[in-house]
């Protein structure tokens, strides 16, 4: 009897930790070969804004069930160009070359930090407005909407009479839209909201009243998750429209154009490739994209659930987006 009940427990077990096994199988996938190629862990930086740490979170999260170890290090925009020189930071998944100078170019040139490609991330800057402006404004979102006499009284405000308003970035983002209201000859004002807040604030009141606003806006952003925002379609950006009045649709004026295409990309440390090829792989194939990371965004910034959970889920439900990539990794 006593053999009898040992032996159902052994069976039992078994049964249990293969299930376990199975288990653990489904959830952390793993991968044969030589990965990883070293046991180092890949040192991701992670920048001031919540869409970048989703986006490196992301990678991250991947690596880890390619079998990488990886740390996430807090890192300063500018400074993590020497980090990642020196080789103390491997990769850095979100660089935005319109707002990182010539930091990025200077170091690049050293040849120590590389460019491993486009992050995918279809980013855009500009004059934006909730769905209802197209009713106050007749033709948007071609800009010349907004020379009617209808649309500037509708937008004017007592700061400004006679002209409208436009809602600008807060004072030290850097100010674009004066430059754009004089090179196209636009009757109206631009006033800097006074934080991220109060331009956020004064878009959904608008959505909620229905009251007339255009405001320098971008995507991503998670309230583009919470409501509908458009942009106006200013004339497309070209360097020459800076500098030359006769370039562009006002041939008295220089300025006379929106704001140039944001591009994105991933860099790393120039020792990246030789130490970990199949994460190497991975990361130039690796993308983000942009509805993705503003669902995220607004898990995050507006319901307040932890970063890692999202992430994790994430990860955990789009394993037809990211298992390609990681394959290519692989094979190669």
């Amino acid at each position: 009897m006593e053999d009898s009940r040992v032996g159902r427990l052994l069976v039992s077990l078994r049964a249990g930790l293969a299930a376990s096994a199975l288990l653990i199988s489904q959830v952390v996938p793993t991968f044969a070969g030589s990965v990883p190629e070293s046991t180092d862990p890949i040192k991701l930086a992670l920048n001031e804004w919540s869409g970048q740490h989703i986006t490196t979170k992301v990678a991250g999260e991947i690596l880890t069930r390619m079998g990488y170890k990886v740390e996430y290090v807090t890192a300063g925009y500018v400074p993590q160009l020497i980090a990642l020189g020196e080789g103390k930071l491997s990769a850095a998944l979100e660089i935005w070359l319109s707002n990182i100078g010539d930091s990025w170019p200077n170091a690049k040139a050293t040849g120590k930090v590389i460019e491993i490609g486009p992050l995918g991330l279809a980013a855009r800057e500009g004059w934006a407005y909730p769905e209802h402006m197209k009713e106050i404004c007749p033709g948007l979102p071609d800009w010349k909407a907004l020379l009617s006499d209808k649309c500037k009284s509708a937008l004017a405000t007592a700061e400004t009479l006679p002209d409208g308003r436009i809602l600008d970035y807060p004072p030290d983002w850097g100010q674009h839209s004066a430059r754009i209201i004089k090179g196209l000859g636009l009757p109206f004002q631009a006033v800097p909201a006074g934080s991220e807040g109060a331009l956020v604030s004064e878009l959904k009141a608008s959505v909620l009243k229905k009251t007339p606003l255009i405001a320098m806006f971008w995507t991503p952003h998670w309230l583009h998750n919470e409501m509908k925002i458009e942009f106006v379609d200013l004339p497309a950006y070209d360097a020459a429209c800076l500098d030359n009045p006769s370039w562009g649709e006002n041939p008295n004026e220089v300025g006379d154009c929106g704001l140039p295409v944001t591009e994105i990309i991933k860099i790393a440390w120039s020792g990246f490739e030789g130490k970990w090829p199949a994460a190497f792989r991975f990361l130039k194939n690796y993308t983000m994209n942009v509805d993705d990371q503003i669902a995220m965004m607004y898990a995050v910034d507006v319901e307040g659930r932890k970063l890692d959970t999202v992430v994790s889920e994430w990860v955990g439900k789009n394993e037809a987006k990211w298992q390609p990539w990681v394959k290519a990794a692989l094979q190669e």
